[in-house]
């Protein structure tokens, strides 16, 4: 008899630990999407690789991937760039991120657990604690916290091909909500915890149309303060 596992181990190598190349790409993308950077920010390699404390093949090999997954632009000399926010990404980055989640929302929907609801309704708890905590300089931390809440939806929903699709999305969308902070600090308004219980009620009573409309309303705020001052002709980022 053939001796299956034997040939199965002729094909195996040992698998290796994460390369610092991927810890300086996590970061730098973390970043991103948290609104460490500005629209329009130069990164400049020898730069991020002094305050990485690394050398710079690893960050340039980053700043690659990241220009590859459109979330920075490569400039004619050689430098990378944080995208400026136009009205057509703005449009655009909007009407893609409300099209593929809100259908996680609806796929998510019928499948979340009392756990799960109990699970968002603390964590926008902690969201509404942490701006009380934190006043203005709350970015960082609401962010990381607005993160978890979304994609505890998304991953209930059971789609594989979606969530790397959505964490592009909101890796492009990093600049506008940076953005979006920034004008709310100076205008006030409702805080995102606001639309955050209206999706989490229209979740637990599973009426699908409202949790994706809450889900749209959710994400249009942001994208609407931005497209505000852009309209008014002045600098969003």
């Amino acid at each position: 008899m053939t001796d299956t596992i034997g040939q199965t181990d002729d094909f195996l190598t040992p698998v290796g630990r994460e390369t610092l190349q991927d810890r300086v790409y996590d970061q730098l993308r973390r970043t991103l999407i948290n609104g460490g950077f500005a629209a329009g920010d130069m990164l400049r390699i020898v730069d991020m690789a002094d305050r990485l404390k690394t050398s710079t093949m690893p960050v340039r090999e980053a700043l690659g991937r990241l220009v590859s997954e459109q979330a920075l632009e490569a400039l004619p000399n050689r430098s990378v760039r944080v995208p400026l926010i136009t009205r057509e990404r703005l449009d655009d980055l909007e009407r893609a991120r409300i099209l593929i989640e809100g259908r996680l929302v609806a796929l998510a929907c019928h499948r979340l657990t009392t756990e799960d609801l109990e699970s968002l309704k603390q964590t926008n708890r902690d969201c509404e604690a942490a701006f009380e905590r934190h006043g203005q300089d709350v970015g960082p931390v609401t962010s990381e916290i607005n993160q978890r809440f979304h994609f505890h939806i998304y991953r209930a929903a059971g789609s594989q091909v979606l969530i790397p699709v959505v964490e592009s999305l909101w890796l492009q969308s990093g600049p506008v909500v940076r953005a979006a902070a920034h004008i709310h600090d100076e205008q006030g308004g409702l805080a995102a915890t606001n639309h955050h219980w209206t999706l989490i009620a229209a979740l637990e009573a599973r009426d699908e149309p409202a949790a994706v409309n809450a889900l749209a309303n959710d994400i249009g705020r942001s994208f609407d303060l931005v497209r505000g001052r852009l309209d008014a002709g002045e600098v969003a980022a």
